[in-house]
């Protein structure tokens, strides 16, 4: 990895280069267009396309759930059981923050309400790939929240069907709808609607290229939760911390894919060259090493700064999607933190579990998204209804202030609207 002395923080953030609008967009526009225009048959011509495989109904059927269910060992099971259980927990102490209220004021009545969407689509990766883990991440908020319709949308594998595990897993964690399909096709029938799968009223969940570019895209007909890019580690650590950890935790993250982001923030030069070194002996032992190396090569660093305050100041400006902090006192860098997807804490907190079996959700914002907005949660589900009732006095008492703001903003009816109830 590449060893770097920054003096300047502000210099720093300032050379690492802003990813360039990407080539696909074009091709995933008119993907979108076709799926909106010719529905199923688009669908059916794209997942052939993309994946070699005609499929010929999209709906997982009863008999391929008993299948996958048939072909899932008791341990596999337990898993799924598990991390739902912990995510189960997690949001539905969240969603009892939210309580209905009514507030009277001056004879002004109104009412928030916490009410849940009605549909939502949960996109998960898969095709070569299985992520039983992200139908849990998506899927259990949302019924936590309450959401009635629950769709869960991937690609299939080379056999034309589902991963089993991740199919056992959209039905424990209680999908009503499971369809075979991916990529922007899978998007563009969510967001727009076909004769077989009915639109959504938003979209979630993580995906490649052509998912992001295309949840972009249909971002102003249909809500998405957040464009979750390439995993992004961010690492704090002190002189106390233990450089083999750190060491594991970077390649962990860094084996997703070739464009992950993962690094050191340290004020130790003994510690970055002793993490540097670790990396590179393990690096050819390792499973996926070829990935690893080139993530950690082409994007990774570590970062002495002159002092914690530096690094505190770089982490925030990064907000990366993950935030580990290794020190004699994460606590006291935790207060200061205040832009990352999620912090874990502590020698013994590893980006990887919480990736499953913590309780918390691994659908986190990147790009610096972070700075905005935290985790998928029961949140991403609900919206707040506003119920108002006024009255004749009312509008007597607010009427000589009502007609300086319409008047200000030259809307004149919208004071008559008022002053009409008044005579």
């Amino acid at each position: 990895m590449k060893i770097i002395q920054v003096t300047d923080v502000d210099k720093f953030v300032a050379k690492l280069l802003p990813k360039q609008p990407h080539k696909n967009k074009s091709i995933v526009e008119s993907i979108l267009k076709n799926v909106q225009k010719y529905g199923d048959s688009a669908i059916k011509k794209y997942e052939s396309k993309f994946t070699g495989i005609p499929i010929t109904s999209f709906r997982i059927s009863q008999k391929e759930i008993d299948d996958a269910f048939s072909k899932v060992s008791k341990n596999e099971l337990a898993a799924i059981q598990l991390a739902k259980s912990k995510l189960e927990k997690t949001e539905s102490i969240v969603k009892s923050i939210l309580k209905n209220k009514t507030i009277n004021t001056d004879g002004i009545k109104i009412s928030k309400k916490f009410e849940p969407i009605q549909s939502v689509g949960c996109y998960v990766p898969g095709g070569l790939a299985r992520y039983p883990s992200s139908v849990i991440m998506s899927v259990i908020p949302a019924k936590i929240a309450g959401v009635k319709r629950i769709v869960v949308v991937s690609p299939p594998n080379s056999d034309g069907a589902l991963d089993p595990l991740t199919l056992v897993a959209a039905v424990i964690c209680g999908a009503n709808e499971i369809y075979r399909i991916g990529g922007a096709q899978a998007i563009a029938a969510l967001s727009f609607g076909t004769k077989l799968i009915s639109k959504v009223d938003k979209i979630v969940g993580p995906g490649g290229s052509f998912v992001t570019i295309a949840k972009t895209l249909v971002s102003d007909k249909t809500a998405i939760d957040m464009l979750a890019g390439p995993t992004e580690l961010g690492i704090i650590a002190d002189a106390t911390a233990n450089p083999q950890y750190i060491a594991l935790d970077l390649i962990s993250q860094s084996e997703h894919s070739t464009d992950t982001f993962c690094y050191l923030i340290t004020d130790s030069k003994k510690l970055a060259n002793a993490v540097d070194k670790i990396i590179t002996e393990l690096s050819n032992q390792i499973k996926r090493n070829s990935i690893v190396k080139t993530s950690l090569k082409r994007n990774g660093f570590i970062a002495i700064c002159k002092n914690k305050s530096e690094m505190i100041k770089l982490a925030n400006e990064l907000a990366p999607e993950h935030l580990q902090i290794m020190a004699k006192n994460p606590h006291a860098f935790a207060s200061k933190i205040t832009s990352s997807g999620l912090v874990l804490l502590g020698n013994d907190t590893p980006s990887s579990a919480s990736d499953y079996l913590l309780g918390s959700n691994h659908i986190l914002p990147t790009n610096g998204f972070g700075k905005t907005r935290g985790s998928l949660s029961v949140f991403d589900f609900i919206k707040i209804n506003t119920e108002i009732s006024a009255s004749k006095s009312v509008l007597h008492k607010i009427s000589k202030y009502m007609e300086i703001f319409t008047t200000a903003e030259g809307l004149p009816n919208h004071y008559e609207a008022v002053r009409g109830r008044m005579k």
